[in-house]
């Protein structure tokens, strides 16, 4: 299937041609004509599977084509968790609607509320938004629903982890009662289902992925490490492996504060983005780490959100989420459109039990590689699947990298691209010291 027998008009095929866009994905395939028609749709997929076009284009052609009853004033409404997220759904709208006489906005929290109230002023077709910041607009008197037409949740799961979800019930409430309502999301847990028995009519429900799948273009792999040395243990990596790009994910802000200081410390240039940085100082750090010149950008999970990078090579989980479907998120950020990308998880033993629940979601035993003088030192829990060589009383208590988690050598094919060791000049009995062997990357 091509765009061309999708239906859409002729200044979007225009703007997804200039995009370099042929072939719509299997979301986009599904999604886009059922939104055509009119209808209701709750669409499940992974993050990089094409979520944002599947609904900004259907959108945007539906409200070129019928004449509003009051010029810019807002018919369509996008709600998303975080403000990269509405960043980058914007950006979308603003790309495939460049030959459009549409008007759009965003506006979240962050930042200063008076411009945004100007643009709105202005007239506006699409907002987009965050759930706070568009509660104060509406309570300012600066936005009216009124003309709405179309409603979107967007990532409605993780406005549920973050509490959002007395938010949407607000503003659903202040929505005209007939609208088309789309529900575009990585997951649908059962509190999402719920909601959505009260808000859609009829809908069509679309899935391209098994719930809470990660994507098969993400190689995965585990790097059991003690809790205290993890810094040491990414620090090796990165340097080893020539990472030049690398996404890292802590569970905490000053966890993220904490290791982007280290990694500055030891020469590697890097930044941390998280709920405490102003927006001003998180598009910065974004746009270099996008431009080479932030080769670590360490992030908690609200504010990695929606982080659309293309061709981001690795995802590091320098702590596992408490939240097993996070885990699904995270990795996602790579291996995106396709291409192929790389998840490793530094896991201590108090880990356990996260790396159990996020094992059991995605129905999938992640292998263990150990890598040289990084081993863990202390015993895990028991019926734990991660124990170092010297635990399981494997031979001489010689640590060795590369193996599996029953303490065998990795079989050649098994182990993960680049992770030959370094040759650093230096040898201990018999085997080179270090992690990897840098990679081409």
């Amino acid at each position: 299937m091509t765009f061309d027998e999708l239906g859409l008009s002729a200044p979007l095929l225009r703007a997804v041609t200039e995009k370099g866009y042929s072939e719509p994905s299997p979301i986009q395939a599904q999604a886009i004509p059922a939104v055509l028609a009119g209808r209701d749709i709750m669409a499940a997929a992974q993050t990089g599977t094409g979520k944002t076009a599947g609904f900004t284009l259907p959108i945007l052609h539906l409200l070129h084509e019928r004449p509003p009853l009051h010029p810019h004033r807002i018919r369509a409404l996008i709600i998303t968790p975080t403000r990269e997220l509405a960043a980058q759904v914007a950006e979308s709208v603003a790309t495939y609607g460049a030959h459009l006489p549409l008007k759009s906005a965003v506006v979240f929290g962050g930042v200063k509320i008076n411009p945004q109230i100007a643009k709105l002023r202005k007239g506006v077709d699409i907002l987009i938004a965050t759930p706070g910041r568009l509660l104060d607009l509406h309570q300012q008197g600066e936005v009216q629903f009124k003309d709405l037409e179309i409603l979107v949740l967007d990532e409605a799961d993780r406005m549920l982890d973050m509490g959002f979800i007395h938010d949407i019930r607000r503003i659903l409430k202040l929505l005209p009662p007939r609208r088309q309502n789309l529900l575009f999301s990585a997951t649908f847990p059962v509190e999402i289902r719920n909601l959505t028995g009260k808000l859609l009519h009829d809908p069509l429900e679309v899935e391209v992925s098994v719930a809470n799948a990660t994507a098969d273009t993400v190689q995965q792999w585990v790097y059991p490490a003690d809790k205290k040395r993890k810094s040491a243990l990414l620090r090796q990596l990165v340097e080893d492996r020539q990472w030049q790009q690398v996404l890292v994910f802590t569970r905490t802000k000053h966890g993220a504060n904490k290791l982007s200081q280290y990694l500055e410390k030891s020469g590697i240039d890097a930044a941390a983005i998280h709920g405490n940085k102003s927006q001003g100082a998180r598009t910065r750090a974004l746009a270099g780490f996008k431009a080479g010149e932030i080769r670590v950008l360490v992030a908690t999970d609200i504010a990695a959100r929606g982080l659309d990078i293309a061709q981001l090579p690795q995802v590091v989980n320098f702590d596992l989420p408490n939240v097993p479907e996070d885990y699904v998120h995270r990795i996602g950020r790579t291996g995106r459109a396709g291409a192929s990308g790389r998840a490793y998880s530094l896991v201590s033993a108090d880990e356990i039990k996260q790396l159990n629940d996020i094992q059991q979601l995605i129905q999938r035993h992640l292998e263990r590689e150990y890598i040289d003088g990084f081993e863990p030192e202390h015993e895990v829990p028991p019926n734990a699947a991660l124990r170092s060589p010297r635990q399981r009383g494997g031979g001489s208590g010689q640590p060795s990298a590369g193996r599996t988690a029953d303490g065998r050598s990795a079989p050649q094919g098994r182990r993960p691209e680049g992770h030959q060791r370094p040759r650093r000049g230096r040898r201990r009995g018999g085997r080179h010291s270090g992690g990897g062997r840098p990679d081409s990357q």
